[in-house]
């Protein structure tokens, strides 16, 4: 897997990863590590560029979940807490931090399967994507 991080300006700064390969238990390590590098130097929101990923395996799925929690406690505040629980129980949340763009169909069918698609919106027009944010 390859990752190329760049960050444009939409209503607020969006870090993109452009990622090329599969997501698995071989490489998941480096989009963790990235992220965690990022987030802990303020990034708050970050587009997962999938147009060149073929597959996401379990431990790709956990590295998104990762991301999304540790962008989660930075919003922190008691009410958005309970909105993104609320929302969960229902199936309307969506993560206002963490987004996808261009999923293949066998990753939107993973990310299904194992409920991600509850919480990580998905977009097939990088500027929609981008002004999804804030």
């Amino acid at each position: 897997m390859e990752l190329v991080v760049t960050k444009q300006q939409a209503k607020v700064p969006v870090t993109v990863y452009r990622i090329t390969g599969d997501i698995d238990g071989n490489s998941y390590r480096l989009l963790e590590n990235q992220a965690k590098t990022d987030i802990e130097a303020g990034a708050r929101f970050i587009l997962l560029d999938m147009t060149d990923v073929g597959y996401v395996s379990s431990a790709g799925l956990r590295t998104f979940h990762w991301i999304y929690a540790r962008l989660s406690e930075e919003e922190a505040t008691a009410e958005a807490a309970k909105q993104r629980s609320a929302g969960l129980r229902d199936g309307t949340y969506k993560s206002p931090h963490l987004k996808l763009y261009k999923p293949s169909k066998r990753v939107v069918q993973a990310m299904s399967l194992a409920g991600y698609d509850m919480f990580l919106e998905s977009f097939d027009d990088f500027q929609t994507a981008l002004d999804s944010f804030g």
